[in-house]
């Protein structure tokens, strides 16, 4: 497995990101990992690892600047609020893990697609919204509010959201907006929903917050819906 150190700017920000390959050609699809509000940290570039695994060219980005991963969820919702009231700022720290990635000589330019988990789900979803040429994106627990859902018709690609039927966070009036936004935009969309769970169900570190009425790991979403991500990208991409 190649590893490496990618920086570029955005946002005005230096961001330190790390791509994942396994060395086998050129020309392959390729696939933006965002992390949690707390930073890019061990659960997304693990994430990112599996996919160059599989065979995609693998891009993990920060999403703090410089690397920066936060330990208290006080302090991400801080950092993230000015993200969540402004998605411009958010989609511009989307598209430069886009840029870097699509310039890359191993990459497909025309076959890239975007995950992200909690926040970083929903920055998935802001690129897709702003009219960014992917292929789909799939958000895991991610938060599904946008200050544009006008910004739905620029949306590219298909769309598969994972969600916890008892995440606090998205709670089922957010689910709602969101399917009539996905229907006005009249877009190819997914919305999986998981009986039990809640928030953070795809990240084992989340039981070490002690808050398991609002984020817990759970090891069965966790596999069905890195499956139902893998049936999506064969059906978008074919062969990685």
């Amino acid at each position: 497995m190649h590893k490496e150190t990618l920086s570029y700017e955005a946002d005005g920000l230096r961001m330190v990101s790390h791509l994942y390959q396994d060395g086998s050609g050129s020309g392959r699809a390729g696939v933006l990992v965002f992390p949690e509000a707390f930073g890019l940290g061990d659960h997304a570039k693990s994430r990112a690892e599996r996919l160059a695994a599989l065979g995609y060219v693998a891009l993990a980005c920060d999403l703090h600047g410089e690397g920066r991963v936060v330990g208290e969820i006080e302090e991400a919702i801080g950092l993230i609020g000015p993200l969540r009231s402004d998605p411009l700022r958010t989609r511009a720290r989307a598209l430069g893990g886009l840029s870097a990635l699509r310039v890359r000589p191993e990459v497909d330019p025309a076959r890239i697609a975007a995950i992200g988990f909690c926040f970083g789900g929903t920055m998935a979803l802001e690129l897709a919204r702003s009219g960014a040429d992917l292929r789909g994106v799939v958000g895991f627990h991610s938060g599904l509010t946008t200050g544009a859902p006008q910004d739905a018709k620029n949306i590219k690609g298909k769309v598969l959201v994972c969600i916890g039927a008892d995440d606090p966070g998205i709670p089922l009036d957010q689910r709602i907006a969101f399917e009539q936004e996905m229907r006005e935009g009249g877009l190819d969309w997914q919305m999986n929903i998981y009986g039990g769970v809640v928030h953070s169900f795809t990240n084992p570190e989340a039981d070490k917050r002690n808050r398991p009425e609002m984020a817990r790991y759970d090891a069965k979403a966790d596999a069905r819906s890195w499956a139902e991500m893998c049936a999506f990208f064969d059906e978008i991409f074919g062969v990685p």
